[in-house]
């Protein structure tokens, strides 16, 4: 059966061809409603479908939005490539999915090789300190949105960033622990050198530092040497970092803040190998608010990041005409603690005011915002 075509949805609504193609592409506010009504009958009758190759060969573009993720074998990178899915669809797109492994030569290779096949734009997940291998492909016109990593100093002036506040996520989560009366924690990352890790440790540090408690005496586990550190191996980490950390050799933390929710539950994992329950003889907060972190037993207490909103506003930056929108627009949102039972307070210790609620707290927490 030969492809329906536009000049036939023209003929049985009684209009011009350019009016179908000005409806088709959406513009429509000068359009009578009985015009639009008559073509979108036209197509529904006749079955018609775009032509998206003959769309690519006028606009030079699909479609199609890429998005490059660290690992879907974290599940807070499958739901946020979910959540923007329904947002990309909701605006007539689609998306185009790509695993970095945190790789800078492969980011390269999927963001060249998206933008050469027509997509509009890119939402690069990154936590790089820098876009430089990137520069040529973003001065010669790639759209490009970055999440989870802020903007910094030196990136390109048409890079839109996206992201939470790691500051305030690392100092909520932190600051829940004092106020339940724990003095002695620890931090337990894997390595802390990209941007996002490095603020949730300064977080962190500037939570102890407002109930008086010295950041250089709290264990800060990194274990890099033995164990390779990626999206997947998050769950290892925090179960090796457990095992270390209570093998007997030292004073142990009872209060724990990980960097992310699966590096968490690998470290309540670890917890139990020792025979420790957790949210009893230790307490563990994670970050992200995966599915798994409501599911594990006990339920996670965790910083939750807002993905549904974020990944909408990537989806509207990309899909922005380079015109409209502003030069280095950066959008840094506020993470929620979540208070489930991975954390108690400490057996005999007394009340304590929030952090938060606390003058050196609310001065603590509005520097750690500004930043």
């Amino acid at each position: 059966m030969a492809r329906v075509t536009i000049q036939q949805v023209a003929a049985a609504a009684g209009v011009s061809p350019s009016s179908v193609s000005n409806y088709l592409n959406g513009r429509t506010n000068r359009m009578v409603p009985a015009t639009r009504e008559r073509i979108a009958s036209a197509i529904a009758d006749l079955g018609y479908r775009p032509n998206r190759a003959a769309r690519q060969l006028r606009t030079g573009q699909t479609q199609t939005i890429g998005l490059i993720v660290p690992s879907v074998g974290n599940p807070f990178w499958g739901a946020f490539a979910r959540e923007l899915e329904v947002a990309a669809l909701a605006a007539g797109c689609n998306v185009l999915l790509c695993n970095s492994e945190r790789d800078p030569e492969r980011e390269r290779r999927y963001v060249e090789e998206l933008w050469e096949d027509g997509v509009r734009g890119v939402v690069l997940c990154t936590s790089l300190p820098s876009l430089d291998h990137l520069a040529d492909l973003i001065d010669r016109g790639l759209r490009l949105v970055t999440f989870d990593r802020p903007a910094q100093a030196d990136d390109p002036a048409s890079v839109v960033s996206i992201s939470i506040n790691n500051h305030v996520g690392g100092f909520i989560a932190t600051s829940h622990l004092t106020d339940l009366g724990h003095k002695k924690l620890a931090f337990v990352s894997g390595s802390i050198a990209s941007i996002n890790r490095t603020g949730r440790f300064r977080g962190f540090c500037t939570a102890l530092e407002a109930v008086d408690l010295d950041p250089a005496t709290m264990p800060m586990w990194t274990g890099m040497e033995e164990v390779p550190f990626g999206d997947v191996e998050s769950a290892q980490v925090g179960r090796r970092a457990a095992l270390d950390l209570f093998d007997g050799t030292q004073e142990p933390p009872t209060g724990v803040v990980a960097i992310n929710d699966m590096t968490a539950l690998g470290f309540c994992r670890g917890l139990r190998d020792r025979g420790l329950e957790v949210g009893v003889d230790v307490s563990v907060v994670g970050f992200d608010d995966i599915i798994l972190a409501d599911l594990y037993d006990p339920p996670l207490t965790t910083v939750r990041q807002p993905i549904a909103r974020m990944a909408g506003l990537a989806i509207t930056e990309v899909l922005k005409d380079p015109s409209e929108s502003e030069d280095g627009r950066s959008v840094l949102l506020r993470p929620e603690l979540v208070v489930r039972q991975s954390t108690s307070a400490v057996e005999g210790a007394a009340a304590t005011e929030g952090v938060e609620e606390s003058v050196e707290g609310r001065q603590a927490l509005t520097r750690a915002e500004q930043r």
